[in-house]
């Protein structure tokens, strides 16, 4: 073997190395470049069709819930019997021969149309420059004002519910989980007498203390509308902290309810986002459901679930009233449904192949 060193053998010139231009050869894969959790999010999120369609769904109802009522003349509780239980009319629509106040009416002795605006003998009814987009109830009051005045009603236990999602639910369930032992223990058990008792009862027994309202409502949701949200995230603390980073932050003196809210909580943002928008539904159809059966906001106040009620008397004769609050409240739960839905693919893509 030659002992002439390996730096003497080779012998490098001038031509042999040349700079190669980026647009001739030089290709940086895109998969594995730099990019920020949030934004791969976002791409996952606004591939899924029927999230964005959910989240369009929602920003035009709640558009319509804060412009609708001012659209007409119409309040919410105004009163007209000379101008009740008129169908439909809209207008230019009303050339094309729909919603042009026309009905049919199912009796004993058989089909009846008639056109409640436009009297049928020539005569004068006074209403034919008047116009009900979506009709009008048995008391002769605006149903399309109503709805959505009721759809506010809705989207404000919507945003109650995340408020106390977020406030009471999550606060506790970190809590518990991360002290453990008999915190956690006794945590549990005063949360599982809560989940015990059914929602009915309790804001039965709230509303022998407190008027029929939406402050009784909001009571009996932080009551036990939290629950849900506790044994979430008390299951992603036992998860997590007895992880490494919680050691380093613990061996570098952290508080405890600075690693619980500063460390832990942002690692299960995603679940926290997406079981929160899976609970909206849930308030909103409990809202509904007590207004049905009469345990709701008090009239002449609107509500989606009390119009559903009223126009439910009325569905044999004047079915179209019960329509708009049930179309309204169908795609507004439906679309927190898909929203929810899609984060939840956005933030873990591996639960969508669970």
């Amino acid at each position: 073997m030659s002992d002439t060193p390996l730096d003497e053998k080779m012998i490098f010139l001038e031509g042999d190395f040349e700079f190669v231009p980026r647009e001739k050869g030089v290709h940086i894969d895109e998969t594995f470049s730099n990019q920020s959790y949030w934004k791969d999010v976002s791409k996952r999120f606004f591939r899924n069709k029927g999230a964005v369609m959910g989240l369009i769904s929602i920003a035009i109802i709640i558009i319509m819930a804060i412009i609708g009522p001012n659209l007409n003349a119409y309040t919410y509780d105004a009163q007209i019997i000379t101008q009740q239980n008129l169908p439909p009319r809209i207008p230019v629509i009303e050339k094309l021969g729909i919603f042009d106040g026309s009905e049919k009416l199912y009796t004993s002795t058989g089909i009846i149309d008639q056109n409640k605006y436009i009297s049928e003998d020539g005569s004068v009814t006074g209403l034919e420059d008047v116009y009900y987009w979506f009709g009008t109830d048995v008391l002769g009051r605006d149903i399309f004002t109503r709805t959505w005045v009721g759809t506010r009603i809705s989207l404000y236990i919507s945003l109650m519910a995340v408020l106390i999602d977020m406030v009471f639910g999550l606060s506790y369930g970190l809590i518990s989980g991360y002290f453990g032992g008999k915190v956690d223990n006794a945590m549990q058990r005063f949360a599982e007498i809560l989940n015990g008792i059914p929602n009915l009862v309790v804001v039965t027994l709230l509303i022998i203390v407190l008027k029929p309202g939406l402050l009784t409502i909001t009571f009996s949701l932080m009551i036990t509308g939290w629950i849900g949200m506790s044994r979430i995230a008390r299951a992603q603390m036992l998860k997590l902290k007895q992880q490494e980073f919680v050691l380093a932050s613990r061996t570098l003196g952290a508080k405890d309810f600075f690693i619980i809210f500063r460390e832990i909580l942002p690692n299960i943002f995603g679940q926290i986002i997406t079981n929160t928008m899976f609970s909206i539904p849930t308030a909103i159809f409990t809202e509904a459901f007590l207004a049905f059966i009469g345990l709701g906001v008090p009239v002449p106040m609107a509500s989606l679930g009390l119009l559903i009620s009223d126009a439910f008397k009325s569905f044999t004769t004047h079915p179209y009233m019960i329509i708009p609050p049930v179309v309204v409240l169908a795609v507004l739960m439906l679309s927190f449904n898909m929203l929810a839905d899609g984060l939840r693919d956005a933030f873990d893509p591996k639960m969508k192949e669970m």
